[in-house]
């Protein structure tokens, strides 16, 4: 962030895309009047940001969503895109078993985007982050040729250990909580050209993480947890991996939501497909050698053997277990 910011101007309806108003002017825009709280002790306006680190570690994580790839503005707004790509890092810092402390942003775009659109984005983050009662400590804005959105999450671990995907042990109990299969309903119905029913297209467009499910299954002694951002049986893979276990699911443990049910059918897609394999809900899945805690759900088990995730003791031949960039 720079050191000095030019004042707001005096008419914004004005300038409407970012070459008209310029980069300071857009940084003056998206951080005035915005407040932090206490664990940021130097906000944007200098060259670093300084944040609070009592417990003395920092937990760190990035993600880069990109346009066409991870959003499009023609089936979500602005802010909606914004509040999903803080999500995305503050449900990484969950998974870890830590609370979120501060947000930092990059933000590259072409010169004709409109300033409202940007405004948008930053409104969007900036609301995520108040609702884990963090803030946006600073960032940088360059040009680019397509809209690009980089976000990157602090975290404290407050004196525990993290909750890596390596500590899975055969006995322990596979537990979910937050909810699976919703965005990737939505995504299937924007796909297909429609913008309705309203609760699964929302869930695309904007995940719920169950945040404070993280902390508490650090205390509840967690051995292994993470993320579902690309899909429940992609990610159990890295815990299988990480862990050297075999992951073994239950499709009997899933209650499958009327609305989704519905959507199915209409689409002609088994539903149980979006709930096994769907990403960005953002929900928390872990394990644990004893009963998980209050809200969550156990779907399966740990056992021995070449990592592995099966379905009901089989491997699943129901299509892709997730999401993977580089393969589609």
């Amino acid at each position: 962030m720079p050191t000095s910011l030019p004042p707001p101007s005096d008419s914004p309806e004005a300038e409407n895309t970012l070459r008209e108003v310029g980069e300071f002017g857009l940084i003056a825009r998206v951080t005035a009047g915005r407040r932090q709280p206490a664990a940021t002790l130097l906000g944007p306006g200098d060259d670093a940001a300084v944040v609070a680190a009592p417990d003395g570690r920092v937990v760190a994580c990035t993600d880069v969503l990109v346009e066409g790839v991870h959003f499009r503005l023609d089936w979500s707004g602005p802010e909606q895109v914004g509040r999903k790509a803080a999500a995305a890092n503050l449900a990484d810092v969950a998974a870890m078993g830590a609370v979120p402390t501060a947000l930092l942003v990059g933000l590259a775009c072409p010169p004709d985007t409109p300033v409202e659109v940007l405004t948008g984005l930053t409104d969007g983050l900036w609301k995520e982050a108040g609702a884990v009662g963090v803030g946006l400590v600073g960032g940088d804005v360059t040009s680019a040729s397509t809209l690009v959105l980089s976000v990157t999450a602090l975290g404290s671990l407050d004196g525990r250990p993290a909750v890596t995907r390596a500590g899975a042990r055969r006995g322990d109990v596979v537990a979910l909580c937050g909810r699976v299969g919703w965005a990737a309903a939505g995504w299937a119905v924007l796909a297909r050209g429609f913008r309705s029913p309203a609760a699964v297209v929302g869930a695309h467009r904007m995940p719920e993480p169950p945040y404070a499910a993280g902390p508490q299954a650090a205390l509840a002694g967690a051995s292994a947890m993470i993320d579902v951002s690309d899909g429940l049986l992609a990610d159990l893979g890295h815990v299988a991996r990480a862990s050297g276990v075999v992951i073994d699911v239950r499709s009997g443990a899933f209650e499958v939501p009327a609305r989704l049910v519905d959507v199915g059918a209409a689409l002609g897609i088994d539903p149980l497909h979006w709930l096994l394999t769907g990403g960005e809900d953002h929900a928390l899945a872990a394990t644990f050698p004893g009963p998980p805690p209050e809200g969550w759900t156990t779907i399966g088990e740990v056992r021995d053997g070449e990592p592995a995730v099966l379905v009901d003791g089989r491997a699943y031949e129901g299509g892709p277990a997730g999401w993977d960039h580089f393969t589609r």
